[in-house]
Formats: C-alpha cells, structure tokens, sequence
C-alpha cells in the first residue's frame, strides 16, 4: 500500500492562504487610507475655500459699512440743506407780508378807530386799538372775516376808557392769516407790489 503524505499540500494552501489575506488586508489598509487622505483633502479645501469666502465677505462687510455711513452723512447734508432751502423759500415767500398785512389792515380799518399796537406771533396777529363805538368794531371784525388775506377774527376784550375827555372804546383782537392762500399767491404779492411801486 502506498502513503501520501499531504501534510505538505495543506501548509503550502494554508500559506498561500494567509498570503492572500494579508494582501487583502494589505490592500484594504492602502484603500482605506487612500479613501481618508482624500476625503481629508476634500473637507480641507473646502474649509479654506469657506474661510477665503468669509473673508471676502467680512472685507464686503466692512466697505458696506463705510458706504453706508457715507450715505447717511450725505443723507444728514441733504437734510440740513433742505431746511435751509425751505427757510430761504419762507423768506421769499414772507418778505412782503408785513406791507401786505399793514396795507390789509389800513384798507379794512373804518373811520373812527384807530390801532395802537399790532403784534404778529407766528399766523395769529393781536390788534389792540381804540374805537368811538362799539359798531366801529363790529364792522372791523365783518371787514377782517372777508378779507382775502385774514381769516377769523376774534374778539378778545372791549372795555370802556376816558381820552382826552371823550369816552371811547379800547379793543384787543387777533386774527389768523391766511398762510396757504399767500403762498399761493405769492407771485401776485410780488406783482402787487412792483406795480404799485
């Protein structure tokens, strides 16, 4: 009978074997550390593509800023500016009111009356004058209600007084301007006053 020995054959398999596995390991080990170095290098690039772009926009951020408190200076030059142009136009619009107020009033005075003080405080004006009666200044208050410069007159105080030994009438009254209607018409205050220059 004859004996084969295969004690060899299976260490030679079981060799070959723990070759192969020890390639796959080997293999896997490489692959594995290939897949991380990569995926590493991915997440790495795109932190610092991340931080450049912050970085941009911090930069953007900052000149915004700068821009936008330019803006708001300008903004504040434009408004003071304004405010002036709106005191030059009140100017022009206003320098000839006091004639026109003074010419109003010596047209819608009647006879027998006299003021002795007018004071202008913003559209309200205070007269205060004298009359000889009371009617005199029942029809000054119909001539202010028409007139085309004032509006609501009102009657504050009447009182009785002694002048020169003639009994007469002293009076305080405001009166509104009509503030809309002069500025509308400002062009013909100006033309009023040219033509009767």
């Amino acid at each position: 009978m004859i004996r084969v020995n295969l004690l060899p054959h299976r260490q030679l398999r079981r060799e070959a074997r723990q070759r192969e596995f020890g390639l796959m390991a080997g293999f896997v080990a490489i692959t594995a550390a290939v897949i991380i170095f990569v995926g590493w290098t991915f997440i790495t690039n795109r932190i610092d593509a991340q931080t450049e772009r912050n970085s941009r926009l911090d930069t953007a951020i900052v000149k915004l800023d700068k821009e936008i408190s330019d803006i708001k200076d300008l903004k504040d030059q434009i408004s003071t500016m304004l405010d002036r142009k709106q005191v030059v136009e009140n100017l022009q619009t206003n320098r000839s009111q006091a004639v026109v107020v003074l010419d109003e009033l010596s047209r819608q005075l009647p006879e027998g009356m006299y003021l002795q003080n007018i004071k202008e405080q913003g559209n309200v004006i205070t007269l205060e004058g004298v009359a000889d009666t009371n009617a005199r200044i029942a029809t000054l208050v119909r001539n202010l209600s028409s007139s085309q410069w004032m509006e609501s007159p009102n009657l504050v105080e009447i009182k009785s007084i002694v002048v020169n030994t003639i009994k007469q009438n002293a009076f305080t009254m405001t009166v509104n301007l009509k503030v809309p209607k002069a500025e509308n018409e400002g062009s013909g205050i100006k033309t009023t006053t040219k033509g009767g220059a």
